[in-house]
């Protein structure tokens, strides 16, 4: 029997906070549905709920790969979590673009979206959408309704921490709207349940609220790498507590370096390890990764979704490339990259710093014409084949995980802390953690930097040659002050070949003219 919880509601294509959600105490006719009146009467639902939550960052819908899709308005494969995220982190830098004419898609390379775009209102939605069904988990597992349903204590045990879980998704979720939105919006499990037009919050108040929420659920997590893989333990909520520091005064203007380095310090101490082979991060058998610390799970015989890691392998392979060498049965076409992140590398070919991984073969280097693939340099970074060169289960659905945190980003920002003042670390360490990088890197000591040769220009560059395509790239460029203006342009950069300036207020993007509309407690931000 197919189980379709009514708690998590699809959001409206006007997405309101709260006006979406029905009366949760009417149980259906249809028996193959359930309300919360009657779904936590089994005790395996909370980790049904739990795993749906978790799904939310993956899938898109009541069944994959679509078909009774969360959100309205928008093709499902697009309103895919990680693919949002990613458009937003990447195309709009560098790092990528796309070929295709799918709506308003150019306009994030372009930096000249406006507050109706689609893509930018999926973002929106999907977030909401995680906090909502987080909201109502949290006010089903309350002490009094545990209570109330007889659960026994050792099952209100495991779900203490299933609630710790939720509520570092939660703060997962609210720092994307932090980073992406800035004043958004503001919902907890205390508001309550029906239509009503939440307030509005600004950054200083939720950088302190996710923070907060993070610090409290610290020590109900499980130990670091004790957790059933994909599920969030210690170490996930330390890598979001180093990342808000990192970017602590982007958000509220008040450095917090030295917490980064503090919380960097715990999950280098973790217990994880740099995967011996760069490649390795991005396979299909990724999963047995000692260095990735919270992946988004992906699956090609139970996680199957149009947009995630099947967006991120497919529209990656065109031209002259071969579907067969990344493990699918078929290239869209799609994403490449700029010549300003090919020549990050002295040497692209790969065979210096094999993190350059660069498909050549018929691609020009320079982007003549946004809509063909050949124009710009294609990436091999992800496929679906195992270490051994199989491909995984299933040719159009890949089995490779999203590494979002994982251990060569903790190196990353401690060393960008303490180079920024940060107390807790010292240079010697920093350097040792980046030569550890760029020996896996080259495989010997070659690529290895000096004392002098590490400071923040070295640390962004190097970023975005460890990172590219993982979704750090925009927030990091944001932090460097590189990525509106002109301080640094790139092909393309503000719709013109050879890049120009563009306003600093897109470093921002705008609440969805929808909700705007909708809501008169919220207010734009400036320049939309």
């Amino acid at each position: 029997m197919k189980l379709r919880y009514i708690i998590t509601l699809i959001v409206l294509t006007t997405f309101v906070l709260g006006s979406c959600v029905d009366d949760l105490d009417v149980v259906p006719i249809d028996p193959d549905e359930q309300t919360s009146a009657t779904l936590y009467d089994d005790p395996a639902a909370y980790k049904q709920v739990l795993a749906k939550i978790y799904g939310g960052l993956a899938l898109t819908g009541q069944q994959g790969p679509a078909g009774q899709g969360d959100i309205a308005g928008i093709d499902e494969g697009f309103s895919s979590y990680l693919r949002m995220y990613w458009y937003h982190q990447e195309l709009t830098t560098d790092e990528a673009v796309i070929g295709w004419n799918d709506q308003t898609i150019r306009d994030f390379h372009d930096q000249d979206w406006g507050a109706s775009d689609i893509f930018i209102r999926g973002m929106y939605s999907r977030i909401y959408y995680q906090i909502t069904l987080i909201n109502e988990f949290l006010r089903e597992t309350t002490d009094g309704k545990l209570n109330d349903r007889g659960v026994s204590q050792t099952l209100k045990a495991e779900i203490q921490t299933f609630r710790a879980e939720a509520r570092l998704l939660r703060a997962l979720s609210y720092w994307h709207a932090l980073d992406l939105y800035g004043n958004v919006p503001f919902i907890t499990e205390n508001d309550e349940v029906g239509a009503f037009l939440p307030q509005q919050t600004n950054r200083n108040d939720l950088f302190n609220y996710i923070e907060s929420e993070l610090l409290a659920v610290e020590n109900e997590l499980a130990e670091p790498r004790q957790n059933e893989y994909a599920r969030a333990d210690k170490a996930a909520a330390w890598m979001l507590l180093a990342k808000l520091y990192l970017n602590a005064e982007v958000y509220t203007g008040q450095a917090k370096y030295t917490e980064c380095v503090t919380y960097c310090n715990k999950v280098i101490g973790a217990g994880y390890a740099l995967h011996n082979d760069f490649q390795g991060v991005f396979l299909a058998d990724n999963h047995n990764s000692s260095e990735i610390i919270f992946p988004i799970a992906f699956d090609g015989e139970n996680t199957q979704s149009w947009g995630g890691i099947t967006f991120i392998i497919h529209a990656a392979v065109g031209g002259n490339m071969s579907p067969a060498d990344f493990g699918i049965d078929g290239g869209w076409g799609g994403i490449r990259t700029t010549s300003a992140f090919v020549n990050k590398f002295a040497d692209p070919s790969g065979n210096t710093d094999s993190r350059a991984m660069f498909f050549t073969d018929g691609q020009s280097l320079e982007i003549a014409d946004i809509s063909l693939f050949t124009d710009g340099y294609a990436i091999t970074k992800f496929k679906n084949l195992t270490a051994a060169g199989v491909q995984g289960s299933n040719a159009t659905f890949p089995d490779t995980d999203f590494p979002l945190f994982r251990l060569a980003d903790a190196y990353l920002m401690y060393a960008e802390a303490v180079i920024r003042g940060g107390s807790g670390g010292d240079a010697a360490t920093a350097l040792g953690y980046i030569n550890a990088l760029r020996e896996r890197a080259y495989g010997n000591t070659d690529g290895n930097i000096n004392a002098g040769e590490l400071n923040l220009d070295f640390i962004l560059d190097e970023r975005s040659r460890e990172l590219y395509w993982e979704g750090h790239r925009r927030t990091d460029l944001i932090r460097f002050g590189q990525f509106s203006e002109s301080t640094y342009v790139w092909p393309w950069k503000g719709g013109v070949a050879e890049g120009r300036s563009t306003s600093s207020n897109f470093n921002l993007f705008p609440i969805p003219s929808a909700d705007i509309a909708a809501n008169p407690n919220l207010t734009q931000n400036t320049g939309y």
